[in-house]
């Protein structure tokens, strides 16, 4: 869907295997729309295979935070007992080369599964070089430790309000159900004005919900924006809450950004390729 007709998607290889390749049966049929790819140490598997194909052949911008770093190729032996096995026999590579599997020899089975992607970091086996291959217009990208991403943008961490109201008192989600008791629904165009902000003033002195108006005032848009969206989560359902939130994400805001770089960087790949052929 993202690459023309050929190009290399992925490749894996093992110690008594060889190399097998696999590209684009079909292609895009020429539809060169840009493209940014989100991923974060969650990231794993084929959705890095995604990325790190359209990262090599500078077909989009990735952006985030670095990936999970699983590519692993296995086989299932089914055993007794209603059981089976599953053993490694290959490793998964990008076009360019890269090694998509992270390093798990020499840590233990706990730092392999929490320190991964960007807190991967914080894993002093982890330093170690990382191999260097190009993309299809001759930019470095690195290999063996997951996809790393062309931009780095981290979420934002709650404060200490935010965590508050979130985790400690459920307070945005448990008003909104106080909220609509009261006034049955909500249209669409809904805001949340200074009517429904003292509403929820007098909930959290109802709930004794510990909190200052200094903590509110400099939280004010973040309650504002998960108020409304808690109650677009009860009267519309959970994907409509969620496109809320996607409004002020700093890692979808930033991709929206990156749209038109990512448009060029795809247009000179094709240029530098091309300038390549015979």
């Amino acid at each position: 869907m993202f690459l023309a007709k050929g190009q290399v998607i992925v490749s894996h290889r093992g110690r008594a295997s060889g190399k097998k390749i696999y590209s684009a049966e079909h292609g895009n049929g020429g539809l060169e729309y840009p493209l940014v790819v989100l991923i974060n140490g969650e990231s794993a598997s084929a959705s890095e295979i995604v990325a790190g194909a359209i990262q090599d052949h500078d077909r989009g911008l990735v952006v985030g935070e670095t990936s999970f770093g699983k590519g692993l190729v296995q086989n299932e032996y089914p055993l007794n007992e209603n059981t089976g096995l599953l053993l490694t026999i290959a490793k998964y590579y990008t076009p360019s080369g890269r090694l998509i599997q992270r390093q798990f020899s020499g840590k233990s089975l706990y730092d392999y599964y929490y320190y991964h992607g960007d807190d991967n970091e914080k894993d002093p086996s982890a330093k170690q070089p990382r191999e260097v291959r190009t993309t299809d217009s001759g930019r470095p990208v690195f290999g063996g430790g997951g996809i790393a991403p062309d931009e780095k943008v981290t979420p934002p961490v709650l404060n200490a309000f935010q965590r508050r109201m979130e985790f400690r008192y459920t307070a945005f989600f448990d008003f909104a159900k106080h909220y609509l008791a009261a006034h049955n629904t909500i249209t669409r165009d809904f805001q949340v004005d200074d009517r429904v902000l003292g509403e929820f003033r007098r909930f959290l002195a109802e709930k004794k919900i510990e909190y200052t108006e200094d903590d509110l005032q400099q939280n004010m848009e973040y309650a504002r924006r998960r108020i409304k969206q808690e109650l677009f989560v009860f009267i519309f359902g959970k994907p409509d809450g969620d496109r809320l939130a996607l409004d002020y994400d700093p890692q979808v805001l930033k991709a929206i950004e990156l749209l038109p770089r990512a448009k060029t960087l795809a247009s000179n790949a094709h240029r530098v390729v091309a300038q390549r052929l015979p």
